[in-house]
């Protein structure tokens, strides 16, 4: 064992905690816990958002796909870089407006409802209960995320998976049931950086090293389905990498950053930052997996299938013990920014959307903090064991992000980006959309990925856009009070 690299994770653990317990004071309410009472900064805003957005996918996931499958696969990351840039610059000074203009709603689903000035708790338990479903299966692939990385780096928990899972869990429990979202945005601004440090440290390693062994690209390369061309691709693999933008609009976890932040006019410095990062880091990604193609590492790793795990076996090969540590640390950084940012929109949309709503309409601040702390817990737990199972799906960090990707996409992205910008849209039109758009994504998931080629976020996304058009356009126009609304979400964007 490299006590090095185990120092180096145990520090880096320890200041996560510590902003977790530094954060414990203060909650001042619901308010304050789930949404930060719309305090944070540009930059926490920014890097906060990036870092909860990527995951343990954009170190393993996406350089093991190029590695593997070749340049076609970057349609991937180019649809999200426009996917990002599209949010940031359209969505998020709108939404950070009219959900003040929206009664101050505190969660999405809060918010459509609001928007719509329905006393009517359909969307928001609909919205709570998809939340829950694909976040918890998200939080599960930033558990297998974490996992890798320490069976990877501690011999003595390489039998013992189960026990690796647990104490990554356990820490990203502690700061977020103790912090809430403001203890999530700092550890997720500092997580940012270090993945972005990361990212740019690894290809220009491997550029100057003579420990990279050449010579194994004709092995790789060779294969039919490798092309250093992306334009090589298919044309369902270019809808499909594209579609992956779109999720960006129905991302709760990214959205609820929007929501937070101090200030309406800071959303530009906030867009450029997050806009940059995301650019660097997928570039850079990309970097990696072509570099790693000319290497015996590379072709090791894609003839035993673990292409996944290029970027943690670059860095035990380049660099010395601690900092290898603190690199590796980055992977960890990526899963739990975004296992605790998701873990935290589930139990804002169960507690303030179903809980007090439904069940305890007058339940006190207090209250409502300790259930979202319970409901943390609980999410983590199932996700825990999502991720311990034997299979595929449970192993696969690619697969269980673009599943939740999708479903979330499909569901959330029409209606948001309606509720945004057609004062006609209303309730009824929102709820179809959400229920029309997680329907057909599920649907072509399970019938018709496989032989269609297709991702399900592409189709779903129509389907939900469709649905709440027509049944909008069926429905009579929206009252004064919901026009109302839009308007002064409009205005605010203007001040």
């Amino acid at each position: 064992m490299k006590w090095s690299i185990v120092a180096a994770f145990i520090l880096y653990f320890v200041g996560m905690l510590a902003v977790g317990f530094i954060f414990m004071k203060g909650q001042k309410g619901e308010k304050e816990y789930f949404i930060g009472g719309r305090k944070m900064g540009p930059w926490v805003t920014a890097m906060s958002a990036q870092a909860s957005d990527m995951s343990g996918w954009l170190l393993m996931g996406f350089p093991g796909s190029i590695l593997a499958f070749g340049m076609g696969q970057v349609w991937i990351g180019i649809g999200l870089a426009l996917g990002t840039a599209l949010n940031w610059i359209f969505v998020a000074k709108r939404l950070r407006n009219f959900s003040v203009a929206a009664n101050d709603s505190i969660t999405l689903p809060q918010y459509l409802r609001n928007r719509f000035a329905t006393k009517s708790k359909a969307l928001q338990i609909i919205c709570a209960i998809v939340f829950l479903v694909f976040f918890t299966i998200y939080v599960a692939s930033g558990f297998v995320a974490g996992k890798t990385v320490f069976v990877s780096f501690i011999p003595a928990l390489q039998n013992h998976e189960s026990l690796a899972l647990l104490i990554f869990a356990a820490i990203i429990i502690i700061y977020t049931f103790s912090g809430g979202f403001k203890a999530v945005c700092w550890t997720d601004f500092f997580q940012g950086v270090l993945m972005l440090i990361a990212m740019l440290a690894v290809p220009i390693m491997m550029v100057v090293s003579p420990k990279m062994e050449v010579g194994a690209v004709q092995a790789i390369a060779g294969s039919e389905s490798f092309s250093l061309n992306p334009f090589a691709a298919s044309w369902k693999d270019i809808i499909s990498g594209l579609a992956w933008g779109l999720g960006y609009f129905g991302m709760p976890h990214i959205l609820v950053r929007f929501m937070s932040i101090r200030k309406a006019k800071e959303v530009k410095k906030s867009a450029t930052v997050a806009i940059i990062w995301v650019i660097l880091t997928l570039g850079a990604a990309v970097v990696i997996a072509l570099l790693a193609r000319k290497t015996v590492l590379g072709a090791e790793l894609v003839a035993d299938g673990s292409q996944e795990r290029i970027f943690i076996e670059i860095v035990k090969t380049l660099f010395p013990g601690f900092i290898a540590g603190i690199l590796l640390s980055a992977i960890i950084a990526a899963a739990m920014s975004t296992a605790d940012s998701q873990l935290l929109v589930a139990s804002s949309s169960f507690t303030s959307d179903i809980y007090k709503p439904v069940f305890r309409k007058n339940a006190s601040d207090k209250e409502m903090i300790w259930v979202g702390r319970i409901v943390v817990a609980v999410v983590a737990i199932v996700a825990y064991f999502i991720a311990s199972s034997k299979g595929e799906f449970a192993s696969s960090i690619m697969g269980m992000v673009s599943n939740a990707w999708g479903g979330f996409g499909a569901a959330f992205g029409p209606v948001i980006i309606l509720s945004l910008f057609w004062k006609r849209f209303t309730y009824k039109g929102a709820i179809a959309g959400v229920v029309g758009g997680a329907v057909v994504d599920v649907i072509w998931l399970i019938f018709f990925t496989e032989s269609t080629g297709i991702y399900e976020l592409a189709p779903g996304f129509a389907a939900g856009l469709l649905c709440a058009v027509v049944v909008t356009l069926i429905d009579k126009k929206p009252s004064d009070e919901v026009v109302a609304i839009y308007e002064a979400g409009v205005r605010g964007e203007e001040d």
